[in-house]
Formats: structure tokens, sequence, C-alpha cells
């Protein structure tokens, strides 16, 4: 993986939600708003991007409307928390697809007792379909490429969505 590879699968993720006509929105944490951020990288992207909301603390997440009790219940860091961030913000925006994702870089959230280094979960939401995948990440260099790392398992989803492949 490769910065470069990265940005060219944003790129044909972008170009085909324009052909397709479909809309995305993304509610991030972990990722501090870098799918938003490289969806919009390609021309033509404000006819696909609703709107994105950087939720990194747990208030934030709740206040945009991750009910309080799934964060309580399951942890910030889980596939509920995930799906309920992906659901939110396409109800949200209206859009074909939501993503949402949740995890922890390097090092511990002295905020969460749920966490643990590396550990990724997120959600996509594609019209009535939702899936959600646990990712365990080995250690990388810099924060930057933990979040290139996981923008890119998440491209290689949405490739796959897209392409009609899974979901």
């Amino acid at each position: 993986m490769t910065e470069q590879s990265v940005h060219q699968k944003y790129n044909e993720i972008t170009k085909t939600l324009i052909e397709k006509n479909l809309t995305i929105t993304t509610m991030e944490s972990c990722t501090a708003g870098l799918i938003s951020s490289l969806l919009t990288d390609t021309e033509g992207s404000s006819q696909i991007l609703r709107g994105a909301f950087v939720t990194y603390s747990n208030e934030a997440k709740i206040m945009q409307g991750v009910p309080a009790k799934v964060i309580k219940e399951h942890g910030v860091y889980s596939e509920e928390t995930a799906k309920e961030m992906a659901l939110t913000c396409k109800n949200t925006y209206a859009a074909n697809i939501g993503i949402g994702v949740t995890g922890t870089m390097g090092n511990i959230d002295p905020e969460n007792s749920d966490s643990i280094p590396g550990e990724v979960y997120f959600a996509i939401a594609f019209g009535n379909s939702l899936s959600s995948e646990h990712v365990s990440l080995s250690p990388r260099d810099s924060r930057f490429l933990y979040k290139l790392s996981v923008a890119d398992i998440i491209a290689d989803k949405l490739l796959d969505i897209l392409r009609g492949r899974s979901i």
C-alpha cells in the first residue's frame, strides 16, 4: 500500500459514484476525516459527498445521533458503534452510502477502557444493507500510516460493493 495507490482507489470510487449517481457520507473517528478528504480529491466530488462528520470523542458521536446506550453497552470501539455511525450519517444526510469508522491507532485511549492499539471497526450502510468488519493492524510508523491503512481497507470494501461483489 502506498499513498498513491490509496488515492487511485478513491479516485475510482468517486468516479464510480458519479457514474452511478450515488451519494456518500462518513462518520469518522480514528481516521479523522481522511476518507472524506480522499473522496474529494477527484473533480466532481461535490456531486457525491453529501457531508461528513469527524466525531473523535464519544460526546461528538452522541451529539450527532449515535445512541449513548450503544456506546455504553458495547464500547465505543465495537462493530455495534461503527454500525450506528454508518446508519446515523447515512440517514442524516439522506445519502445512498454511509461509512462509520472507530478504533484505536497507535496508543491506548485513556478515556475508553476498551481501547486496544491497532483495533479498528468499520461499517458500511448501502441501501438497506449494512456490513461491518473488525481489523487488527500491526504497528505502523506514524498515525498517518494507521489512518491510511484503514482508508485503504475501506476503499477495497467500497470497491467490492460498487462492483456488486458484496455488502
